[in-house]
């Protein structure tokens, strides 16, 4: 049986905010299986691996013993969301939300455990709700509370409109903790403000307050910005395991790290010896790279499927003498992306991007290991790549969005 202490080290893992933690050592301590609460608006049917840190983390509460309640805000979907928006940002439709809550029931259990995980719509409880229970709901929390949170605060201050309804969705997340009874619940770190109004209106409702744990927004490919599908640095969880493979081989030295404490299962004390023998014993850091895309390919398709990845990665790049330390170069371009002559100037591989096209036109140029003819070719931002020029010559390039995401 895993002591309080040791699950306290294991919940710790990643977590940005533990509010608070001497409450979890007590519920902890208990022995009962505590209720775990994370809400997802069905706004964004393909998960990519930023939206899995959340999940994950559910996982670890779900091997300690505890019970998790994965919500489908389908009701707070119709609301919208205004964490963290400039302006109202637009509702869903019942349709919309049906068919991206079936969407995320279907990716979840890649990572969940099905039997100790209760899907739950918070419309059961919320669609029952009559105007005057909504009333007496609104009475439990102040405007000026509200105006509280940065986003309320920014467009107030600015002049800009808040419509009353954008007030009701962290009052509904709020009672979503009240019906549900829970012990705690997680977040990414823009929730906050609404996570907090759970524990107050259970206190209101004179429940104990649940524990909340948030969790960081993960970096993208680039390591710069966040995992987005619009910034191009992701990697869905569907994606064919050799795209995802290579994704994940491309990432940073440095971001591997941080998506060894984020997104792998192995014991934290591995990964800290798997950084030492690659900082100070001179393991190849490719070498690890293998071990955390082995990992990731198997759990979202199999260990085969990974295997076979792993094969044709190393064919793909055993088609030229790359070298185990290169170059590392980071360069910012718009949505459009830049033109692969000026990315061989700007790296350094050639003189002149003049250069670069009659390298292209010559076939002496290979991404990722694979030959590039294509002298219209625009690398987008986004993922990291490996450049060569002739025989001897090589950069890690990395693109970075010009523009962070709206």
């Amino acid at each position: 049986m895993t002591s309080t202490d040791d699950a306290l080290a294991i919940l710790r893992r990643g977590a940005e905010e533990i509010i608070r933690e001497d409450e979890l050592r007590e519920r902890l301590a208990a022995g009962r299986p505590l209720r775990v609460k994370a809400g997802f608006d069905p706004t964004a049917p393909d998960l990519h691996l930023g939206h899995t840190v959340l999940i994950n983390k559910l996982r670890h509460f779900q091997d300690l013993g505890h019970h998790v309640l994965f919500l489908i805000g389908d009701f707070t979907g119709m609301i919208g969301d205004p964490s963290g928006r400039s302006a109202t940002r637009p509702a869903l439709t019942p349709e919309d939300i049906a068919r991206n809550a079936e969407t995320y029931r279907e990716q979840i259990f890649r990572i969940l455990d099905a039997e100790r995980t209760e899907v739950v719509f918070n419309s059961t409880w919320m669609g029952r709700m009559s105007s005057a229970d909504m009333i007496q709901l609104a009475s439990r929390y102040t405007v000026a509370r509200m105006l509280e949170r940065d986003d309320f605060h920014r467009r107030y201050q600015a002049n800009q409109s808040i419509a009353v309804h954008e007030f009701l969705y962290p009052l509904v997340q709020g009672y979503d903790s009240v019906a549900l009874e829970a012990d705690v619940e997680l977040g990414g770190t823009d929730q906050k403000f609404n996570l907090l109004v759970g524990r107050e209106l259970q206190r209101e409702y004179g429940q104990p307050p649940q524990v909340i744990l948030t969790m960081p927004i993960l970096e993208g490919l680039d390591g710069v910005q966040k995992m987005s599908k619009s910034l191009g640095n992701y990697v869905g969880i569907r994606e064919p395991a050799g795209e995802m493979f290579g994704k994940l081989m491309s990432v940073s030295d440095e971001l591997m790290w941080r998506y060894f404490e984020l997104l792998s299962f192995r014991p934290l004390s591995e990964v800290t010896e798997l950084r030492r023998q690659v900082e100070q014993e001179g393991m190849n850091p490719r070498d690890a790279k293998f071990l955390l895309a082995e990992e990731l390919v198997t759990r979202f398709h199999d260990k085969e499927a990974s295997a076979r990845a792993r094969e044709e990665f190393v064919a793909r790049f055993s088609k030229g003498a790359m070298p185990s330390e290169m170059p590392e170069v980071a360069l910012a371009a718009g949505p459009e992306g830049l033109p692969i002559a000026t990315v061989l100037r700007e790296a350094s591989l050639v003189p002149s991007s003049s250069e670069g096209l009659r390298m292209l036109r010559q076939g002496a140029v290979r991404i990722d290991g694979e030959r590039l003819v294509d002298r219209e070719h625009c690398l987008q931002p986004g993922a990291e790549h490996v450049l060569q020029v002739g025989k001897r010559r090589f950069a890690r390039v990395r693109i970075i969005a010009g523009e962070d995401e709206a």
